[in-house]
């Protein structure tokens, strides 16, 4: 975002912005913020559609949204506490979803070993019951000797 926008987002004059960033350079390093070249200066301005009498003299500042945050804390208006509040409030909220995050993958690693070990016991319990279905089909057949076995009952001499 450029200077003259974050002006009118935190409520402050441009000015006032760029000479806070000005009295701060440790707060802003080059993957914070960047001043325009004159080239996309020129460019910037034709368009904006700016007259050659009105707006800035100078190339704008550009942020990123490091640059965004850092001017929060720079800043005194009552926008940038408000922002600035928000951002330490994002990010304490954050920490507690990554912590509930990791417990949750400590419980999602403790279940996937339970389901394994569960899942080992149904394979063994499937082979029981095949070698059980095996038996049974074996007693189900008709022996090989049953036309020439021996009757059952009283036999006449």
């Amino acid at each position: 975002m450029l200077d003259f926008d974050l002006a009118a987002l935190y409520d402050v004059d441009t000015k006032r912005l760029n000479g806070a960033v000005r009295r701060n350079p440790a707060r802003f390093p080059e993957d914070f913020m960047f001043e325009l070249s004159i080239d996309e200066f020129k460019i910037l301005r034709t368009q904006i559609a700016s007259s050659s009498w009105g707006g800035s003299r100078y190339p704008p500042f550009a942020f990123t949204e490091h640059g965004v945050a850092m001017l929060s804390s720079v800043l005194n208006s009552e926008r940038s506490v408000q922002v600035n509040i928000a951002i330490v409030r994002a990010f304490i909220a954050l920490r507690q979803y990554a912590h509930s995050f990791s417990e949750l993958a400590a419980k999602v690693g403790e279940l996937e070993k339970e389901l394994a070990d569960v899942n080992e016991v149904l394979h063994w319990l499937g082979d029981e019951n095949q070698s059980r279905a095996d038996e049974i089909a074996a007693l189900q057949t008709t022996p090989k000797d049953w036309e020439t076995r021996r009757p059952i009952g009283f036999q006449k001499e």
